[in-house]
């Protein structure tokens, strides 16, 4: 393995932002991973770099997460459990699955990053969530070297959420990651109202029709990193009380929500941004994206700082406009 000295993380990360690594180590397997942590135990991990705002260099040895593969167990009669490497490509290994009839994961199709970093944030989209199809994965243990098996019931898995963002945050290294998807028999969602709006004329949808409904609609409304930096959505979707949500509705009768349970509802993020005119809005450097208000983007020479201070721009007007906490979805590193 060659550690390299003061790298570019430019390419490393989908907003583009220019920050150097003191040290950097890419890693193409478990062994290789093993041996530098038997070396180094404080190390900062990147995957595929699409979760997170670089506000400053990396002083840490920064170790690069490649490990690939794709492996199927095909025992079951109407299931399929599909393994894969850590350092896959997230969108890439949907379209693979697709591709051999497996069913489950074509709504989270087009998200950016690696199936690696997919469990810890229980990424969603579309009426679906990684923890839907979750079976199991592997994890090295920091401190000791051991691998250790999680079970879905083992994550914790909440909205954008998992045990890997609280109690075993920095402690363990996820290796790889098993879905329970369908191969015969598919039980797809349509329910998110832009798909059914796209598939309305399809009456039994597959699971390609799905991908590419969502790839369209994703398209349509998200800016390709490649094309301009940005990360995604960078705020949650805040979930408010009953009462909080009656007393807006009361002043904002068209307001977009989700009902979550019979005391909690979901608002857009979107929308309230929306509302308090940041959408399509530039600051400098950086700016709010057009299509879609939840996606700050860089238009070529932002700083980490710059975006973060935005955000935080944001998340103020917000509060006290309708007196709603934002919490930002991308990790400040």
């Amino acid at each position: 393995m060659n550690i390299q000295e003061n790298i570019s993380l430019k390419k490393y990360n989908t907003f583009g932002i220019e920050a150097k690594a003191k040290r950097f180590v890419t890693v193409n397997t478990v062994k290789e991973l093993n041996e530098i942590i038997s070396l180094e135990k404080d190390v900062f991990l990147l995957g595929g770099g699409s979760n997170m705002l670089l506000t400053s260099n990396i002083k840490k040895l920064v170790v690069h997460i490649n490990l690939k593969g794709i492996i199927v167990n095909d025992t079951l009669k109407d299931e399929v459990l599909v393994t894969a490497e850590a350092g896959e490509n997230w969108h890439e290994f949907v379209l693979w699955c697709i591709s051999q009839n497996y069913g489950g994961l074509e709504n989270l199709s087009l998200i950016p990053g690696n199936v690696g970093t997919s469990p810890i944030q229980n990424i969603g989209a579309y009426g679906v969530e990684i923890k839907d199809t979750f079976h199991q994965l592997e994890a090295l243990e920091i401190k000791t070297g051991n691998i250790k098996t999680f079970k879905n019931e083992d994550c914790d898995f909440g909205y954008r959420n998992s045990i890997f963002k609280n109690e075993l945050k920095n402690k363990y290294i996820i290796i790889n990651v098993t879905f329970k998807l369908t191969k015969n028999k598919h039980k797809t969602n349509t329910s998110y109202g832009a798909i059914s709006t796209l598939l309305q004329h399809k009456e039994a949808p597959t699971i390609k029709d799905i991908s590419n409904a969502v790839i369209q609609i994703r398209q349509s409304k998200l800016p390709d990193p490649k094309e301009i930096g940005n990360s995604g959505s960078f705020f949650k979707n805040p979930i408010i009380d009953a009462i909080s949500f009656n007393t807006l509705k009361e002043k904002y009768p068209k307001i977009p929500y989700y009902v979550v349970s019979d005391t909690e509802f979901k608002i857009p993020a979107g929308w309230l941004i929306e509302q308090c005119g940041f959408k399509g809005k530039r600051f400098g450097n950086t700016g709010v994206h057009s299509k879609q208000a939840l996606v700050l983007v860089n238009y070529g020479n932002a700083t980490g700082q710059e975006i973060y201070s935005l955000a935080e721009k944001i998340q103020k007007k917000v509060k006290t406009i309708f007196n709603i906490d934002l919490a930002i979805e991308v990790n400040i590193i």
